[in-house]
């Protein structure tokens, strides 16, 4: 999904408008490789000829060869239509030639196009309609549960109707709103004495609640506290995750903003909070990627090995960042086909950006895992280049602990999350 983003930022900074496509049984459309057979089907069966099967020529659903052969009929017609596959990323599909860049991102039978020639996109759809049975829905608005708006100047991603019906599901419809998302003095342990939950329904109210998080990066932290506790949940887990939901009730009209005006660089935030989690003391990594000032990626993921001090947990923070970063920039490379950009990622710990800067300091790290010295050579090689920014403008921070009500608030806005519904309803613009 953080590709489709970046693709959407980028369509929003360069004026493109983005189409959307769907092939009509998709499946059908695969050759087959292998021989398949299959049994007459009940009520088509040749009587005196029983015994006999079907050899498939073309693919069925509920095939297990169905999805890839699928996706390698896709890729040859793309590629006889002049599309070159993003070394990158898999699923997006390019045409770069003077005066014209195409680009198409593909997800199972759903296809995203956009590029610098309105005309050159008609003719791409034209070529692929003759050749599979498609609809083509105009502008992008509606894309794997996400409410895509076009306007001029900008473009808004929200999951409103996605997070009405995860309300529904936990019978929560009618709840009272709140907020903010998770007390920022709670500390939830496994609770080995508490009273059990329904674990599917605890599960599953989880689960959608991550996929919300592609247009809630505010959600990020407390689902990701939630989640740790999916294999024997008690009464304290689910009330923290109600808290969550009344959250959503409150808030179910935000999501991002992406606007037109940027100057085309990737700016990536790195924060830690040192051993946070009351169990096992691990930090949790924050980070967040800007494109022209638009938020495309961000994780809060707690980290893997135990750090011995905040310096440490960021320096593993940061290493996690930087080959985030590095994918990134070479991804914008490929879309735009400009060279790769130098990747500026803000730490707000000092001793964290001297360690990756300055190899003499060897002796205060050489117990740290040698992957996270990566980053070291990211800086060496002039790839990413690391500044120091201020706590209060650290924007990483909302990702990596439960903040208070007003810091919360606060954050939210200024990594780029905002209600977006009540705008759009107000000026009559159709919103799916």
């Amino acid at each position: 999904m953080e590709t489709i983003r970046l693709l959407l930022a980028i369509a929003v900074n360069e004026k493109w408008l983005v189409h959307h496509l769907d092939v009509k049984s998709a499946f059908l459309n695969g050759d087959l490789k292998e021989e398949v057979y299959v049994t007459q089907p009940i009520g088509f069966v040749i009587k005196g000829k029983e015994e006999k099967v079907y050899r498939l020529n073309k693919a069925l659903y509920g095939l297990r060869q169905a999805p890839r052969a699928w996706n390698m009929r896709l890729d040859k017609t793309l590629k006889e239509l002049g599309f070159a596959r993003c070394p990158q990323e898999q699923a997006v599909y390019k045409v770069h030639k003077p005066n014209l860049m195409l680009i198409v991102g593909v997800y199972v039978d759903d296809l995203i196009v956009t590029g610098s020639s309105e005309k050159s996109i008609q003719e791409f759809k034209k070529k692929m309609m003759s050749i599979f049975e498609m609809s083509d829905l105009g502008m992008l608005s509606y894309y794997l549960g996400i409410e895509v708006t076009q306007k001029e100047d900008a473009i808004l991603l929200t999951q409103q109707g996605y997070a009405n019906k995860i309300l529904e599901a936990a019978h929560l419809e009618n709840c009272n709103s709140t907020q903010f998302p998770m007390d920022s003095k709670l500390q939830l342990t496994k609770d080995e004495h508490g009273k059990p939950v329904n674990a599917t329904n605890y599960r599953r109210i989880v689960g959608s609640l991550r996929y919300l998080i592609n247009t809630r990066p505010d959600l990020s932290y407390s689902v990701g506290v939630v989640s740790k506790f999916m294999q024997d949940p008690k009464e304290c887990h689910l009330a923290a995750i109600k808290l969550i939901l009344r959250y959503v009730k409150g808030t179910i009209g935000y999501g991002l903003k992406y606007s037109r005006g940027g100057d085309g660089r990737l700016v990536g935030y790195s924060d830690s909070s040192h051993g946070t989690d009351v169990e096992d003391r691990r930090s949790t990594t924050g980070l967040a990627f800007y494109y022209s000032g638009n938020l495309i990626t961000w994780a809060s993921q707690k980290q893997r090995t135990m750090a011995l001090s905040s310096c440490e947990a960021e320096f593993m923070a940061a290493t996690a960042v930087a080959c985030q970063g590095l994918w990134l920039r070479n991804l914008v490379s490929d879309f735009l086909d400009v060279k790769a950009q130098k990747v500026q990622l803000l730490v707000d710990n000092e001793s964290a950006i001297a360690l990756m800067k300055n190899p003499i300091f060897h002796g205060r790290s050489k117990h740290i895992d040698t992957k996270y010295h990566f980053i070291c050579e990211c800086v060496e090689q002039d790839q990413v280049y690391v500044e120091h920014v201020s706590g209060e403008m650290q924007k990483a921070d909302i990702l990596t602990k439960a903040l208070s009500r007003v810091k919360f608030a606060e954050m939210r806005k200024f990594i780029g999350v905002e209600e977006l519904m009540k705008e759009v309803n107000i000026k009559g613009e159709n919103v799916r």
